[in-house]
């Protein structure tokens, strides 16, 4: 319950050190992620802060609380369950030197999923923006503005965002085979996926997610070649979200330079 360790709730565990449960285990309702502690939330909105929309680990308390630490930032961050319209979890088209393939949103409609908000001050921002490779101009990600005319974001009191902002992967999300965008099943059932359809992944992760994960992290070069595979082979397609990305700013406004990214 709300209160617990992480540990405790079954939501410790940090993807970036075991990239096969990627994208991690999500809280099952909103709560305050205060250093190895969940606490129930006095709010759901939170006006001083800016409104971050999760897809992928960054819904996970184990992830996060990694992330702030690298930084010794120890301030709370509000994490608030919402029923999104608009938006679903496809593939990033990159791999990721933590030893896994990311998810990435796509848009999609008629989707609904249930996914985070993360409320973060101006260092929290910072931190999460440098781990997604935002203040990069070749980073993996650029940070969007969901307007909720495109994107409906209901809270669980009813209430309605005006938007959140979201990472965008910058070379796209893989397809399915037909141009649509591939959903993230989970880490194992992906690279299972992918590694049983292309003889050229094999070649450079072997033939099973765990030799995949294993190649993969910390080595930035191979990486970098699985990733101009994706491309080769024709697997990428766009996100749909890449009109919604703006010319960057990281952190919040006038929060001056940004953090260094970390290892991603």
């Amino acid at each position: 319950m709300l209160g617990d360790t992480l540990e405790a709730l079954g939501l410790a565990v940090a993807p970036r050190d075991h990239p096969l449960q990627y994208p991690g285990a999500w809280p099952a309702e909103s709560g305050l992620l205060d250093g190895d502690r969940l606490l129930p939330l006095d709010r759901l909105v939170h006006e001083d802060r800016t409104p971050v929309l999760a897809v992928g680990s960054n819904a996970c308390p184990g992830q996060l609380r990694h992330k702030m630490t690298e930084f010794q930032i120890a301030s709370p961050i509000p994490m608030v369950r919402t029923r999104v319209t608009g938006i679903d979890v496809g593939v990033s088209a990159h791999v990721s030197r933590l030893g896994y393939v990311s998810a990435s949103p796509v848009e999609s409609p008629d989707a609904i999923r249930e996914l985070f908000v993360t409320w973060l001050d101006a260092e929290q921002l910072a931190v999460i923006d440098a781990s997604e490779g935002v203040p990069l101009p070749e980073g993996n990600y650029r940070r969007a503005w969901l307007p909720s005319a495109d994107v409906r974001i209901e809270l669980a009191d009813g209430t309605v965002l005006p938007g959140a902002f979201v990472y965008v992967n910058r070379r796209g999300v893989l397809h399915d085979g037909t141009g649509a965008p591939r959903p993230h099943p989970g880490q194992r059932a992906l690279l299972t996926e992918l590694l049983a359809g292309f003889p050229r992944l094999r070649e450079l992760f072997g033939v099973t997610p765990e030799e995949f994960c294993a190649r993969a992290r910390a080595d930035r070069l191979l990486c970098e070649r699985g990733t101009r595979v994706f491309a080769e082979e024709k697997l990428v397609t766009e996100s749909g979200l890449e009109r919604l990305v703006r010319p960057q700013q990281t952190g919040s406004p006038g929060t001056g330079s940004s953090l260094s990214p970390p290892l991603m």
